[in-house]
């Protein structure tokens, strides 16, 4: 045996031992109570909302991370293979934790791909045109579909959980999502028809779109991951779409820097606002979007005042 690469090994067992002592020593007496891990920060409140006090959730992704992007610590893999049940979005979004998922999931942890679950629908143009978008977010009555969901395997796989309350959770929290859609659809149908169209930085609003009646024109990064990168046709052409069409804004996500839509707009010397959204994170408490209802309302409010509401 090679001295070095032994030496290597004892390193490796000694600080993955650390790690996950670490674990442990984070949870504390949490260790015995049942435990839910969610990937994602939307995902996570929603989860809550369904949890209430029967189990512990932890969230992986920090507030005002980007989801295409962000990593786990190695605290974090632990906890997910330690995890009740796991509940993460799937279609692609979370690209740098799937591999911790499926290897939860090899392991015997119970998972659960929402978006798979809450009829996808698919990109229509860019780079990413025929792949399922996982946005679904942005459609209140998906996450509605979503909350039945999260809430079945919380009482199937979830030890020890009172099931009469997770049902009463999500039924209460269904209600505000109900509320949610009708008060949405009355702030956008003060829109004019003819400004119910959307630009933003990245395709992400298409199941919005789709559910109130927008026209969804085009995206600076004409891809649904912001891991992407626009060429300078790219921006020609969506100047011109913007200029054709006559639109007022464009949505770009607050958690994202907005350079490109201001060398857009710049640039191309077109009269349109660029205007800042919670597309894909929830924020800290008190800086607008703590929560997916707050974060919704937000966007509503965001969107309308934009596209020039009556």
């Amino acid at each position: 045996m090679n001295t070095g690469s032994a030496t290597a090994r004892l390193l490796v067992a000694a600080l993955a031992g650390v790690l996950l002592l670490g674990v442990s020593g984070c949870s504390g007496g949490e260790r015995d109570r049942p435990s839910v891990v969610v990937t994602t920060n939307i995902l996570g409140d929603i989860t809550r909302n369904i949890v209430g006090d029967e189990a512990e959730v932890t969230v992986l992704m920090q507030a005002g991370a980007d989801p295409h992007s962000f990593g786990v610590s190695a605290p974090q893999a632990a906890s997910i293979e330690q995890a009740d049940l796991v509940v993460h979005n799937g279609l692609g979004l979370e690209e740098n934790v799937l591999r911790h998922v499926e290897a939860s999931e090899e392991a015997g942890v119970s998972t659960l791909a929402v978006g798979e679950l809450v009829d996808p629908i698919a990109y229509t143009a860019g780079e990413s045109a025929d792949e399922a978008d996982p946005h679904f977010w942005t459609d209140p009555e998906r996450v509605r579909a979503a909350v039945r969901l999260i809430a079945d395997q919380i009482t199937e796989h979830v030890r020890g959980v009172d099931g009469a309350v997770v049902e009463k959770n999500a039924t209460a929290y269904g209600t505000q999502l109900t509320e949610l859609t009708t008060w949405m659809r009355g702030q956008f149908d003060a829109i004019p028809p003819r400004h119910r169209q959307l630009v933003t930085n990245h395709h992400v609003f298409g199941y919005l779109a789709q559910r109130f009646g927008f026209r969804i024109v085009g995206a600076v990064i004409p891809s649904g991951t912001t891991l992407a990168s626009p060429s300078a046709s790219d921006l020609k052409s969506l100047a011109t779409a913007i200029e054709t069409a006559g639109v007022k804004a464009i949505f770009a996500d607050s958690s994202q820097p907005d350079r490109l839509a201001q060398v857009l707009r710049r640039e191309s010397g077109i009269a349109v606002a660029v205007v800042p959204l919670f597309s894909e994170s929830l924020t800290a408490k008190g800086k607008g979007a703590a929560t997916y209802l707050e974060m919704m309302r937000a966007n509503t409010r965001a969107i309308s005042t934009g596209l020039g509401a009556r």
